[in-house]
């Protein structure tokens, strides 16, 4: 059912003698000096390319959370209705995820009825604009194992030919629900992560944080809630450029935010330490990066 919205002993040695080689080149690489203005431009990619991993599983949660509601209702099946162009959702169902569609998004949900293991394919096909302002392509198709507040419910994410506002995302999302009591409590790791630009700069990305939900845990509406994150994260450029991240205080997010507004990164670009504040609360794009002699603003 479809829902409209829209990789002998000579050749040896050489192989031996070139990887070698390989390897002290990417470690020269990696322990080579870095600028300030460096570390500033790649410190604000990563973050921003993070969030975007970030916005996958808020989506996922954002389904899940309409696949309950769905499943205390009609039978645990999709309420729709049937037009001249095919079959449209009645525009109640996604009321979570409805803000981050736009008018070319497509829905599939198989199968449609209460049951799981669960497939859920949101298309936004040759892309548009949506609803919070970005532009998306692509697809995001998400499988959950079992409703995915439920401990022990597993949700997977794959991103296939995904783009936000023209920068390709790739990668594999899964999202393990660890709750154990009153409050929710999710693993989230990122597996094949890549980030490229339109001008073919780019990285890969890889992580593992834990969040647990510490706000809005008593309504099933999603963009009342607040995530605290906490994790570790590498980043690494084609030049061999290497960020680490590590969480020094817990990162706060709330879904209605689309940036992190509060807590501290410890992070390491090559040889050098840097930290990177998201400020005390308040909603905006800017953080401080940190390091011994200096800071400076960043756009995120």
């Amino acid at each position: 059912m479809k829902i409209k919205f829209q990789s002998f002993v000579t050749a040896s040695i050489l192989f031996a003698v070139l990887m070698l080689s390989a390897c002290k080149k990417e470690g020269s690489t990696q322990n080579a000096a870095v600028s300030d203005q460096e570390a500033q431009t790649v410190a604000a990619e990563s973050e921003t390319a993070e969030a975007e991993y970030d916005e996958v599983t808020e989506i996922g949660l954002s389904v899940g959370a309409d696949l309950e509601v769905a499943a205390e209702s009609n039978n645990g099946e999709i309420p729709t209705f049937r037009t001249t162009t095919g079959i449209r959702v009645k525009l109640y169902f996604f009321a979570n995820l409805y803000y981050k569609v736009g008018p070319c998004t497509e829905i599939t949900v198989e199968p449609n009825d209460g049951s799981f293991p669960k497939t859920v394919t949101i298309d936004y096909g040759e892309g548009c604009i949506c609803r919070d302002g970005k532009f998306r392509k692509g697809k995001i198709v998400l499988f959950f194992t079992a409703p995915i507040r439920r401990p022990g419910a597993v949700l997977t994410a794959t991103l296939k030919g995904f783009y936000v506002n023209r920068v390709h995302i790739e990668g594999t999302k899964t999202i393990s629900n660890l709750s154990t009591d009153a409050k929710l409590k999710y693993s989230v790791q990122v597996v094949g992560g890549k980030v490229t630009w339109p001008n073919g700069r780019g990285f890969t990305h890889e992580s593992l944080k834990v969040i647990v939900q510490i706000e809005g845990g008593d309504t099933r509406i999603i963009r009342d809630d607040v995530y605290s994150i906490e994790g570790r994260a590498k980043t690494v450029y084609a030049s061999g450029l290497t960020i680490v991240k590590n969480t020094e205080t817990p990162l706060i997010k709330p879904v209605s935010c689309p940036f992190i507004v509060e807590g501290k990164l410890k992070i390491k670009i090559n040889a050098r330490e840097f930290f990177i504040d998201f400020g005390t609360g308040e909603c905006d794009n800017k953080a401080l990066l940190i390091w011994a002699n200096g800071e400076v603003e960043i756009r995120l």
